[in-house]
């Protein structure tokens, strides 16, 4: 374990995880990322596939296993199917596991939610024979971490290592951003498959470009994970209020209504601002809370 991240205290998991729920997700989730799972990819070149390619006479040198028994009946003369073949889907998970990410006043933290987030698409993206692989970011460039993308069980051991290492503590500096975060993502995913985040947005780096570059080439699902006490401070008198990345202390009197109502509406422009960038970004913008069943709201945001 990174001794750069923490286990956050009240951390709760994200809760049982049914075999059902995912299967009633993969559906949906192909759905929005306009079914791009394997043998709905054309590969390079030909071999062994589902889709015909092209039927030909057999020639000395193919493989006797491509005959087709009514092609070269019906011709008289030995016949070959081609076909295009299948290439596996490729499933990046982007992570974040910066301080804030370890707030949360109701059921659970946001890094819960985030974490079963990461860990129902892991999951989905190993079947058919799919490939998944994490980026993390959000604290020290030493704690940052890149699997690369794997199969079946050792990709999911993987992830699972990497959550259980937790996220940044507070105060600690972060060095490397979201939009350093995306520019590497697309420096190491090369070649065209789903990419999910999973964040809390709460970084003022101008991430919109490198999140549109990155829409280009790939389908793009982002989860933001929020608490209903970031949208609207209760009535609770003074409170000290803070900052989890830079430690700065702020009290609020959270009796004055003008407070709430100015703290509210600061709140819902900056979500606006967000749900804009990542509008005009091109990509699926799905919305989760530490606030009830989180995935049930994730399979509500896919259908």
């Amino acid at each position: 374990m990174s001794d750069l991240l923490i286990d956050p205290p009240g951390r709760q998991g994200p809760g049982q995880i049914g075999g059902h729920a995912v299967r009633a997700l993969e559906l949906a989730i192909t759905k929005r990322s306009a079914g791009v799972l394997p043998g709905e990819h054309r590969s390079a070149g030909l071999g062994s596939g589902t889709e015909l390619s092209q039927l030909r006479p057999y020639v000395e040198g193919d493989d006797v296993r491509h005959l087709d028994p009514a092609a070269s009946a019906r011709t008289g003369e030995p016949h070959v199917r081609l076909h295009v073949p299948e290439r596996t889907l490729t499933t990046w998970v982007a992570l974040d596991v910066s301080a804030s990410m370890a707030f949360g006043t109701t059921r659970r933290l946001k890094s819960d939610v985030a974490e079963g987030v990461v860990r129902v698409v892991s999951r989905l993206g190993v079947r058919r024979g799919g490939r998944v692989a994490l980026l993390r970011w959000g604290a020290t460039t030493s704690a940052t971490r890149v699997l690369p993308p794997k199969g079946g069980r050792a990709a999911l051991g993987g992830i699972d290592r990497a959550l259980a290492e937790g996220v940044a503590a507070d105060r600690s500096i972060r060095t490397e951003s979201f939009a350093d975060a995306l520019e590497r993502l697309h420096r190491v995913a090369r070649r065209p498959g789903l990419i999910v985040v999973a964040s809390d947005l709460r970084d003022d780096s101008r991430w919109h470009r490198p999140l549109s570059l990155l829409a280009r080439q790939h389908r793009v699902l982002v989860a933001e994970v929020s608490d209903p006490r970031e949208h609207a401070l209760p009535d609770a008198g003074i409170v000290v209020v803070v900052d989890p990345e830079n430690g700065d202390h702020v009290e609020v009197d959270t009796s004055s209504a003008r407070v709430r109502d100015a703290f509210a509406a600061a709140e819902a422009e900056r979500r606006a601002d967000v749900a804009e960038r990542l509008r005009r970004s091109r990509v699926q913008h799905l919305q989760v809370s530490t606030e009830g069943d989180w995935l049930r709201d994730l399979g509500r945001a896919l259908r």
